[in-house]
């Protein structure tokens, strides 16, 4: 009797398993490699040649991984936001550093729509709403019908992505399906890759200033989903580039930007440095070396206990002037990630061509830039 019952309990609890699966499966996000977005509010204004820009990107930690939090998947226990109250309070202090720094563009990434983690609170709609002075456009990373760990408190549904917001006309934006997956179960339950990429036309200009908004993969082990994303990024940007346009990659690279040197008790556990070949020649990395953009999540937050680095930043095409560039430490009161904005103007490539003879430079000499 004992081992009927076990049998059939078993048989039960694996026929469960199965529908849950066969749910996950039907329900599973599939975007196209390229997907056009909504651009929500769009701006009139061009972007102008020679004319000083900033923009910021930060990676806000689905409004639930804050200073005092800690998160199961970097060997924490922490799966969700610690309450709704606690996910309300995060959100409007990411959106109002973001208005207070007021820059030109933001990248945003890990915003949730709706999510177990963040009690279901439409944080794409309460950011973008903040933000009324910019454009918006949100692309899907992960959508999933439900993450079944931790097992005493499951991570769960999940619809989030990441958005460009923007004070100038955007032409055009899409959503680009990074390549690379997981084992078919466990891409099931993990984020679907992307960059959001958004055109935009340049006053008195046959080219196109191309922002492209990324949020490349962590945790894969040696790094081989990682190194298909950029060849696949580094290729995409070669090819806007020899078309002459401006191009401006910026996010979450998950890659150590820069040779830092930040102290900790806790080591490196997943951080992989950016490959040397990945960057076209005619491309500079922008990074501040100074300020840390991520920390562990092992533990809530400590200053010099946790393990902290660079991973977000900028990547620029040569026909692009950075004027500055410049990491606000918030000591990860918001988020697991800290923001970071940069100067920038488009050259005016037809005035610097002219301006290499100086009319006032001896016949055959070169004027310095």
């Amino acid at each position: 009797m004992f081992i009927k019952l076990t049998l059939r309990i078993s048989i039960l609890l694996i026929s469960l398993f199965l529908l849950f699966l066969l749910a996950v499966v039907i329900t599973d996000y599939r975007p196209d490699e390229i997907d056009s977005i909504e651009i929500n509010n769009n701006k009139e204004e061009i972007v102008k040649l020679d004319n000083t820009m900033s923009i910021t990107t930060f990676n806000i930690g689905f409004g639930g991984l804050d200073k005092n939090q800690d998160f199961f998947m970097d060997k924490g226990k922490m799966s969700r936001s610690y309450s709704k109250e606690r996910t309300h309070q995060n959100i409007q202090g990411l959106v109002s550093y973001l208005k207070n720094k007021n820059s030109d563009f933001c990248f945003v990434q890990e915003i949730d729509e709706k999510a177990t983690r963040t009690y279901y609170i439409n944080e794409y709609e309460k950011i973008s709403q903040k933000l009324d002075k910019y454009s918006d456009s949100y692309a899907y990373n992960y959508k999933v019908l439900w993450i079944p760990i931790p097992v005493r408190k499951p991570h769960g549904y999940v619809q989030a992505g990441l958005s460009t917001f923007s004070k100038y006309n955007v032409n055009e934006a899409a959503r680009h399906s990074l390549p690379g997956k997981e084992k078919f179960i466990r891409q099931l339950f993990l984020l679907d890759r992307c960059f959001i990429e958004s055109r935009l036309k340049v006053l008195n200009s046959d080219k196109e200033f191309i922002l492209i908004n990324a949020h490349l993969s962590a945790y894969d082990k040696g790094g081989v989903i990682r190194k298909q994303q950029l060849s696949y990024l580094k290729q995409h940007i070669q090819n806007e580039y020899d078309k002459g346009n401006y191009v401006l990659v910026g996010g979450d690279w998950n890659h150590k930007l820069y040779d830092t040197n930040f102290k900790s008790k806790v080591g490196n556990k997943w951080i992989q440095d950016m490959p040397s070949d990945f960057k076209p020649d005619a491309f500079k990395w922008v990074v501040d070396p100074l300020t840390p953009t991520v920390r562990s999540l092992d533990a809530p937050y400590e200053y010099g206990y946790n393990f902290v680095e660079t991973i977000d930043g900028f990547l620029v095409s040569d026909n692009i002037e950075v004027l500055d560039v410049k990491g606000d430490d918030l000591r990860f009161v918001y988020s697991d990630h800290n923001p970071v904005t940069m100067k920038f103007k488009l050259k005016n490539l037809l005035d610097a061509n002219a301006s290499l003879i100086s009319p006032t430079s001896p016949p055959g000499s070169v004027a310095q830039k």
